[in-house]
Order: C-alpha cells, then sequence, then structure tokens
C-alpha cells in the first residue's frame, strides 16, 4: 500500500513538473512572437490570455464589403501579398483615396515605406466632404499630401498597439482611442474594418476623413 502512494505521488510531481516547463515554453514564446517583425499577428504559440487581440487579423463590419474570393485582387488574401498603394487599388472601398493618393504622386513613397500603419478613409469618407471642397483639394498637391500623410504613422500597429497617441508623416500627432474591436480615430473617424495586412503596412479602414490642425 506505501509503495502505490509514493508511486501516485511520484506521477502526480511528475506531472506537475511537465504542466511547469509546458506554461515556461508558451512565455518564451510568447516574447519571441512579440519581437519578429512579421506581417500578420497570427501567434499561434502565444497564451490563450493574450490571443484575442494579439490574432485578431480583421475586424469590423465593414469588413464584410471586402471580396471573399482570394482571386480577387481586393481581397485580404490578395492584399497581403502586395504593398499598400497596390492593395489599396484593389479595394473597392478605397478607390477615391487611391485618387487622392495618385494626384499626391505617393504611390511610390508608400509602396516603399518599410513598416508603417495607414487610416485609410472609403470612398463614403470622402462622399461626406461637399464635391467642391474635394476636387479643390484634389487639385492641390500640397494641402492634399498634408492630409494624405496625416493618415499614416510608423511602424505596424497592431490592435493591441492602436490606442494612443502617434506620431504621423505629415508631422503632428494623431490620438486614437479605443479597445478590442472599436476604435476611435482623431475626433471624428471610426475603425469600420481593422487591421488588414499588406506586405508592409497594417491598415484600418475609417469612416471619416482626417484633417490636420492647420
Amino acid at each position: 500500500m506505501r509503495a502505490t502512494k509514493l508511486t501516485a505521488l511520484t506521477a502526480a510531481t511528475l506531472f506537475a513538473i511537465s504542466l511547469s516547463a509546458c506554461g515556461s515554453d508558451s512565455d518564451d514564446t510568447k516574447d519571441g512572437t512579440a519581437a519578429a517583425p512579421a506581417p500578420t499577428m497570427t501567434s499561434a504559440a502565444a497564451p490563450s490570455s493574450a490571443a484575442p487581440m494579439d490574432s485578431m487579423v480583421n475586424f469590423g463590419a465593414g469588413c464584410a464589403a471586402v471580396p471573399a474570393d482570394p482571386a480577387n485582387a481586393g481581397s485580404f488574401q490578395a492584399m497581403a501579398q502586395v504593398p499598400v498603394a497596390t492593395a489599396a487599388s484593389g479595394n473597392p472601398l478605397l478607390s477615391t483615396l487611391v485618387t487622392a493618393v495618385k494626384k499626391a504622386g505617393l504611390v511610390d513613397s508608400l509602396n516603399s515605406a518599410d513598416g508603417i500603419t495607414v487610416f485609410a478613409p472609403t470612398n463614403d469618407a470622402f462622399a461626406k466632404i461637399p464635391k467642391a471642397t474635394l476636387n479643390k483639394v484634389l487639385a492641390d498637391k500640397k494641402t492634399l499630401t498634408s492630409i494624405l500623410t496625416y493618415h499614416v504613422v510608423s511602424g505596424k500597429l497592431t490592435p493591441a498597439d492602436l490606442a494612443g497617441t502617434h506620431k504621423t508623416l505629415q508631422g503632428q500627432d494623431l490620438t486614437v482611442t479605443g479597445s478590442g474591436e472599436s476604435f476611435k480615430v482623431g475626433d471624428s473617424a471610426s475603425v469600420i474594418c481593422g487591421n488588414v495586412q499588406t506586405a508592409n503596412a497594417n491598415v484600418y479602414i475609417i469612416d471619416s476623413v482626417l484633417m490636420p490642425k492647420s
């Protein structure tokens, strides 16, 4: 009887050590994943407590308007393979933004940037601007460039990193508030489709155009 108890105790001890070792490996993997410059946030080895935020590929009601067919240039799968300006050109939500980027001469700059976050206004966001005003801005390269670069910050921000104040490429700060799947950018824009991956950027599609302070 005593030998049986010792055997059970030994087995329980070994099982506890095994669990402890597994937990240590998971923590190490989490640290390594956070430091790696991976283009997507799919950390399968991360602890379950971090998974809901860090492993989120995209989120938001607006994502339903993105083509589901992987062969479509505007699908999430296709956009992940090409740089951000090229990716936007295939997305049916962003055709006005693409026109603006071309008029500002920013296609090459955005495509060659090494790790950025882009807040991308939809066609409906641009439609909120009176047509005469929008046409005037599109014809003014200096003003247009200032507005568009205000939508870009350095680094590929994951949803976990998004809330806070970030320096834009335009030079002014941009504040993002919220958490989970609900974020507000600046004073008026909301993220309607978030953490969209491209080859060199994370994209957050928003429902209003951001205007830098004059």
